[in-house]
């Protein structure tokens, strides 16, 4: 239970960066307050995980799945480059993250 909390964390923390670019600096009210209240879900589900996991890889994971979600979603949403270098750099955070999992099962 405590790694869905984290991975429930983990996709409220994409929302909550999507939401910041959407929010235009928090100059649109109706986007800004959908953002904030994502932050404080994924610091709601984070905090929960946290009562069963350890500090550092779970904090690890979240900022992981986070980084591999927005840079996802920066490439289909808002036509971000795709680079060979990049994508590579991309599956070491998720090789990163899979490790971390593993290592605390």
């Amino acid at each position: 239970m405590p790694w869905m909390l984290l991975l429930l964390a983990s996709l409220f923390e994409i929302g909550w960066t999507i939401g910041l670019k959407y929010s235009e600096g928090f100059t649109r009210p109706g986007a800004s307050a959908i953002t904030v209240l994502l932050m404080a879900a994924s610091l709601l589900f984070l905090g929960l995980a946290l009562r069963d996991l350890p500090l550092g890889s779970s904090y690890a994971i979240w900022t992981g799945i986070g980084t591999l979600g927005a840079t996802i979603a920066g490439i289909l949403l808002f036509g971000e480059a795709a680079s060979l270098q990049r994508l590579l750099c991309i599956g070491l955070i998720l090789a990163g993250v899979f490790g971390l999992k593993f290592a605390h099962v």
